[in-house]
């Protein structure tokens, strides 16, 4: 992990620690339902936190909107080039289409926060890799192609 991520990392982590501190919270909307506040439309604004923008650079940002029951994280991944706009559209709709298998452990905010944070470390990591995979598979085609008017 490069220097500069790891400050940037630990001040999501502890928003996150902070944001997690959740509590069984009924709606005030609809009787009888337990709705997730910051999804709620209706919702009034004291159970609904202002969000947070933590943010590396101009590429690179965590929003994090809390409420009393429930909170949510959008990631913007880097995307330098084309190349890496393309991967990180391909990666994020892989994951779009499979959202619904992925079980998060909403009683233990820890193993969460480590989720996203590991989510965040790797996510740069495959991109790259992708990324370098694609560009040794595309000079492997040019230079068999290039091979035939030799």
């Amino acid at each position: 992990m490069s220097n500069t991520l790891r400050p940037y990392l630990a001040a999501v982590r502890s928003t996150l620690t902070a944001a997690l501190c959740l509590e069984n919270f009924s709606s005030q909307v609809a009787e009888r339902h337990n709705n997730p506040e910051v999804e709620a439309r209706l919702s009034s604004s004291e159970v609904v936190v202002n969000p947070l923008t933590i943010s590396r650079n101009k590429q690179e940002k965590v929003l994090i909107e809390p409420s009393v029951n429930s909170i949510r994280v959008s990631i913007k991944i880097k995307q330098a080039d084309e190349i890496e706009r393309i991967l990180c559209h391909k990666f994020t709709r892989f994951m779009m289409i499979r959202a619904e298998n992925f079980i998060i452990l909403r009683r233990k905010p820890i193993i969460v926060i480590d989720f996203i944070i590991q989510f965040m470390e790797e996510v740069d990591k495959e991109i790259s890799e992708m990324k370098l995979s694609l560009n040794t598979r595309a000079r492997t085609v040019a230079e068999s192609y290039l091979l035939q008017f030799t």
